[in-house]
């Protein structure tokens, strides 16, 4: 059975899978490895096996929505799915059922998408510790929040999945969880239908096992949606086009400070050897300083996303105060005490430092570092988004990937950051050096 998307989107049009056979290989995985890792909220295996079976008459028809026709997919409990309840992680929310698809649900399965059911997140897509444990070894995490969409894809359970970030929610999990994953550019991705945290910094985004697939996913999800005013209007490139003429080495920018300061001694050594690597295929990798403002970004990251979530949730925890968790409710009483004067400084802050680091990018096609401060954490944790946040709060496309692996077995990753809007170059990039790394695939112990 091929592990990637593109693999196995092959095989479905080829015809030697179908995606009954593919729904089935998932839901068989799942029943094998979900009682050690809980990734999954409700999986709706007869809702799977029905849009399998369509989807299998209209190839037999000579029908293919394209390369997600048949695709077994999961989506983060913050987005609606029809039918399905949309739960956030809350105890009060589990029968809260949603009366339609969100946008972006809407469009993978306008897409042949399936929807195998709903992944864990943690509690409003936020820091408390989820149940969802790392497929690596059940002791790490899996990070947050959308842990629950790494772990199933790591482990196999489905072949992509819908995560989100407003911190290091969809970096951060695919790095410890061994798989890739995009942080596109801000509004580039509709958020008609999904739980806000933080509406400024909210970015949904694909989690696969690979770069390309990565493409395949947010080339379907992007785009303008005339339910969401705030979606861009900008048109999308054919991301595949352009992966397929990927062949020239990058030009890549290494970041130093923050990235090194507060980098385990492994990850600074993973990046030496991965820049090291890279180079020597041919990429010119040159040394970038950060905005003189960067040193503040990680505390003004944090106090817009406190008073963002006061904004959502205020009457609801006093209301329901036994339903939020520890750290969230220690967020959300930071967004009380944040005045109004120091939410427009920091407002302006990140207005400034979106400006400042186009200069970044002159004479690079990215910037490299790596994609967390270490690897997994014990689950006690979600881990430090300190790598994350500042491309969720400066709003510019990330994309992760595996990069190495520790002597304890466990996935480290770097991660590429690009301009603005460059999410195609930053895909060929980000492949090319997935291509030139080799990195050694594993897989997930089943017990």
């Amino acid at each position: 059975m091929p592990r990637t998307l593109h693999a196995t989107a092959q095989a479905i049009q080829q015809g030697s899978l179908s995606p009954v056979e593919m729904v089935e290989t998932c839901l068989a995985r799942i029943e094998q490895v979900e009682p050690r890792i809980h990734a999954w909220v409700l999986v709706d295996a007869e809702g799977a096996r029905h849009q399998a079976l369509q989807l299998h008459e209209e190839l037999k028809r000579g029908h293919s929505r394209g390369p997600l026709h048949g695709i077994p997919v999961g989506i983060k409990d913050i987005f609606d799915v029809h039918d399905l309840p949309t739960a956030c992680g809350s105890r009060l929310w589990k029968q809260s059922i949603a009366r339609h698809d969100c946008t972006v649900v809407q469009r993978l399965r306008q897409a042949g998408a399936i929807i195998l059911g709903k992944t864990v997140t943690t509690q409003y897509a936020s820091f408390d510790p989820p149940p969802t444990r790392n497929p690596w070894n059940v002791q790490r995490t899996p990070g947050g929040s959308s842990s629950g969409s790494a772990a199933a894809v790591a482990a196999g359970m489905c072949l992509g999945a819908l995560g989100s970030q407003t911190g290091g929610s969809i970096t951060r999990p695919a790095s410890y969880c061994g798989v890739a994953g995009c942080k596109p550019t801000y509004n580039r991705v509709s958020l008609q239908g999904t739980l806000p945290l933080a509406h400024s910094m909210d970015h949904p985004g694909p989690i696969a096992p690979c770069v390309l697939d990565l493409a395949l996913l947010l080339q379907v999800i992007a785009g303008p949606d005339p339910l969401d005013p705030e979606c861009a209007l900008r048109p999308v490139p054919d991301y595949r086009a352009l992966l397929a003429g990927a062949s020239t080495p990058p030009r890549l920018g290494r970041v130093r400070g923050l990235f090194e300061e507060r980098a385990s001694s492994e990850m600074r050594q993973l990046l030496d050897r991965v820049c090291a690597t890279l180079g020597q295929a041919g990429s010119l990798i040159t040394e970038i300083a950060l905005p003189a403002g960067f040193g503040e970004v990680l505390e003004r990251h944090r106090a817009v996303m406190a008073v963002e979530a006061l904004s959502y949730h205020e009457q609801r925890l006093r209301l329901h105060p036994e339903d939020y968790d520890p750290n969230f409710t220690t967020l959300l009483r930071e967004g009380q005490a944040c005045s109004a004067a120091e939410y427009a400084r920091c407002k302006e802050h990140q207005r400034q430092l979106r400006a400042s680091m186009r200069g970044c990018f002159e004479g690079v096609d990215a910037l490299i570092m790596p994609a967390t401060t270490s690897a997994a954490p014990d689950a006690r944790t979600t881990g430090d988004p300190a790598f994350n946040s500042p491309w969720s709060y400066t709003g510019l496309p990330v994309v992760s990937f595996r990069a190495g692996w520790t002597a304890d077995q466990m996935p480290l990753a770097v991660q590429l950051v690009a301009p603005a809007w460059h999410e195609g170059e930053l895909f060929q990039a980000a492949a090319w050096c997935e291509r030139t790394l080799q990195v050694e695939s594993r897989e997930v112990p089943s017990a």
